[in-house]
């Protein structure tokens, strides 16, 4: 299973596919049903996509939708267990995955169009009955912790959870997708089933088929299989998401750990797609540009030798957007690439700051890139549940009308209200021996 999020440098637009846009219905239980149809090959990808994840969890809860996740490929009313379930997915000759993320838990098959009801049952049984048995959780914990172990021996994870707690320094387990690896060591199958009762409803998921199958036989399959699915209470009517109350000023930290490279991370709050959908298009055609290696930010870090890599970049959600530059250089240029970040940040705004050449061609390539993208459905189906849960399909089918009108007024616009002038956490990752070297480090209390 993956854990992922989505910070895009390209993002959704008004395609879907060989054969046209979407098409979508609604069930009377509140399910959303969304269909990509295109028949260059014979197959046909099922997902569920739940509003589910890091920012629905409590501190008791910290981790476990993503402990859910893994759980969903397990025994349930129908499949007795794990090995049965495997049996059944090499019948239907399919590949699965899911993935959890801040704001979106999806699950998703990929098999034979003339399987797609087989499939769609399947589904069914996973997402309805699953039994969270505790000597399967307790044969799963492992698995999830050894993802705990993989992050923890990257220096850099350290460097990042330390910028995450600082950023988000009230409400960090609503953004702490791995989780805490002692509520995931205690997970039971009560909680499983708290979670279940609570987001696993229709009115709080989206059934997407993308794929070689016409509208009129899927969504006449979706309505025979998930029908009688009863819906229940609006979660987050109960379960309010608070608010991440904005950084009262900027911090600086360094973290020391065995490493080659100095590494700086600057995280900055972002705008929310729910508040500010203007700030994240100006976000998105911005990021593009500093990223282009012909940009004056890339110039001026990279080119010039002070850094080995540079950019800046932002991840659309709807509570709160982070945006993050980030910086990887050598002890002798530290300092400089320092400088020189905080420089180019403080022209940002300026006239100057890139071309008209450079914004055209940021608008183009991120459409031509999402273009490619809606060629291969069974991927491009995970773009459009990213957007269902995060924002809403009115979102991902105006993205593209709605990029091309940025301006350079609206960059400018952005980079005023989030950027310049504003609070940011700054974590620099280096070895005990470079830190003997640099000292102290620029905005360090």
């Amino acid at each position: 299973m993956r854990h992922a999020g989505r910070a895009r440098s390209s993002s959704a637009g008004a395609y879907g596919g060989a054969d046209g846009g979407l098409q979508r219905t609604r069930l009377e239980n509140g399910l959303d049903v969304i269909l990509m149809e295109n028949h260059v090959v014979p197959l046909v990808t099922i997902e569920i996509d739940v509003k589910n994840g890091a920012y629905t969890e409590t501190a008791e809860y910290d981790g476990l939708s993503h402990l859910y996740e893994h759980m969903f490929f397990k025994a349930n009313e129908r499949i007795p267990d794990q090995e049965a379930y495997l049996r059944r997915a090499r019948e239907l000759g399919m590949e699965w995955n899911g993935t959890t993320s801040e704001e979106r838990v999806n699950y998703f098959f990929t098999l034979h169009r003339k399987n797609l009801r087989a499939g769609l049952d399947f589904m069914n049984d996973a997402i309805r009955t699953p039994l969270f048995r505790q000597d399967e959780i307790e044969r799963e914990r492992p698995v999830v912790l050894g993802e705990y172990d993989r992050a923890e021996s990257d220096p850099t994870y350290h460097l990042i959870v330390a910028v995450q707690k600082r950023l988000w320094y009230e409400h960090y387990t609503r953004k702490n997708v791995l989780g805490s690896r002692e509520v995931i060591e205690t997970a039971t199958t009560e909680k499983m089933k708290t979670i279940q009762s609570r987001y696993y409803v229709p009115n709080n998921s989206a059934l997407l088929i993308a794929g070689s199958v016409d509208a009129d036989t899927a969504f006449a399959a979706a309505q025979a299989v998930f029908g009688n699915w009863r819906a229940g209470p609006d979660p987050f009517e109960a379960h309010r998401i608070p608010p991440h109350p904005q950084l009262r000023q900027s911090t600086t930290i360094v973290v020391e750990k065995p490493v080659q490279s100095v590494m700086l991370a600057m995280g900055f709050h972002g705008p929310s797609v729910a508040e500010d959908r203007n700030g994240t298009y100006a976000a998105d055609v911005f990021s593009y540009i500093l990223g282009q290696r012909n940009s004056r930010f890339y110039r001026r870090l990279v080119d010039s030798g002070l850094c080995v890599s540079a950019s800046l970049g932002y991840q659309t959600l709807r509570h709160t957007g982070p945006i993050h530059a980030l910086l990887r250089t050598e002890v002798e240029p530290f300092q400089a690439a320092h400088d020189a970040l905080l420089d180019e940040i403080a022209h940002f705004a300026d006239a100057d700051a890139f071309t008209d050449e450079e914004l055209d061609n940021a608008k183009n390539q991120l459409e031509v890139s999402h273009v490619y993208e809606t060629e291969r459905p069974s991927n491009h189906i995970h773009t459009v549940g990213y957007w269902w849960a995060v924002a809403d399909l009115e979102y991902y089918e105006s993205y593209l009308a709605e990029l091309r009108r940025v301006s350079r007024a609206d960059i400018q616009s952005f980079v005023r209200r989030y950027i310049l002038g504003q609070p940011s956490v700054t974590g620099v990752l280096m070895s005990p021996e470079m830190r003997a070297t640099i000292g102290r480090v620029k905005g360090e209390a």
